[in-house]
């Protein structure tokens, strides 16, 4: 079985898997470098009994501690020249007006270079050393891992979710059928008992309505005024229906009774509803007009006091 070529590492791989601070300058940055590195050279070391090597690669990893150190140690100091010479290089003042436009076409120019030494930087080789690159390799591999982890979990939530979703668009779909289901049923039983009406007959049974309404107005009306002859009856109990007014001079007025006027107003209001009002007259005794005003039957006219007509109860 053949062996993979193993992956090139840069200095770069190395300071971003193992964390270095290498924007740090000074002694500190320097000292926290080592400790990182001697940290992940005691994490391997724990383990190389278990990792097979050649035998001619023996010798270079009797003591991967130093030489990963030592590579560290020059990689920082590449690192602290760069700082030296950006820290020499002249500063130049600019005017206030253009201060933001200015700073942003230098950002722009830093980026720009950058870009283009990292496109034309070829990859260094940082160590041949096997106990570090599995290392390194076992830590990115974990880390790997645990993203993968994360994803799988985001992915069986939302699959979780999916199948509440399905489940109710389903239940939902079969309410629907059921209800369109029904409907079909309902229209089809009401086609088979459509009937035709002809002109004629729709005609007939109209006029037979027409002629059953006349009829129970007939039916209300003598209702009504039997109604009223009995408990409303004219002043005078002899049948003559007149009653003498006595005045300055004396003269024969004729009374007539409540049934008398509440048709008079019902026949006003329903040939003429435009001008439903009729005039007072002397033949209207006022202990009825007063009853009629005081329960709402009738009302007067708004500008003329001696006509009244009957409230609006149909509205």
């Amino acid at each position: 079985m053949g062996t993979q070529p193993a992956r090139i590492w840069t200095p770069e791989d190395v300071l971003e898997c193992s964390e270095l601070p290498v924007r740090r300058k000074g002694a500190e940055g320097r000292s926290g470098a080592i400790a990182m590195a001697e940290k992940l050279a005691k994490n391997f070391s724990s383990d190389k009994e278990d990792v097979p090597r050649p035998a001619s690669m023996l010798l270079d990893s009797e003591n991967p501690k130093e030489q990963l150190i030592e590579e560290c140690e020059e990689i920082w100091k590449q690192v602290e020249e760069c700082h030296t010479k950006l820290s020499l290089q002249s500063v130049e003042t600019l005017p206030v007006s253009d201060l933001k436009l200015s700073l942003l076409t230098k950002r722009f120019k830093a980026l720009s270079a950058e870009f283009n030494q990292w496109q034309k930087r070829e990859p260094e080789i940082i160590t041949t050393n096997p106990d570090v690159l599995v290392e390194l390799g076992k830590e990115q591999l974990q880390k790997l891992d645990h993203e993968l982890e994360m994803v799988l979990s985001t992915v069986n939530a939302k699959n979780k979710k999916l199948k509440e979703d399905f489940i109710r668009e389903q239940k939902w779909l079969e309410e629907q059928e059921q209800l369109i289901e029904c409907l079909n049923q309902t229209a089809e039983r009401m086609s088979n008992h459509v009937v035709h009406f002809s002109e004629k007959r729709a005609f007939q049974e109209l006029k037979a309505k027409m002629l059953k309404i006349k009829a129970y107005k007939e039916d209300i009306l003598n209702a009504l005024g039997d109604f009223l002859d009995e408990h409303f009856p004219l002043p005078e109990n002899s049948g003559t229906a007149k009653k003498k007014r006595h005045s300055s001079e004396e003269e024969d007025v004729q009374l007539i009774s409540l049934h008398e006027i509440l048709e008079n107003l019902i026949n006003k209001l329903v040939n003429t509803p435009h001008d439903p009002y009729i005039t007072i007259s002397e033949s209207f005794w006022s202990p009825y007009l007063e009853l009629l005003l005081r329960y709402g039957i009738a009302l007067r006219h708004p500008e003329d006091p001696n006509k009244i007509r009957l409230e609006n109860f149909h509205q």
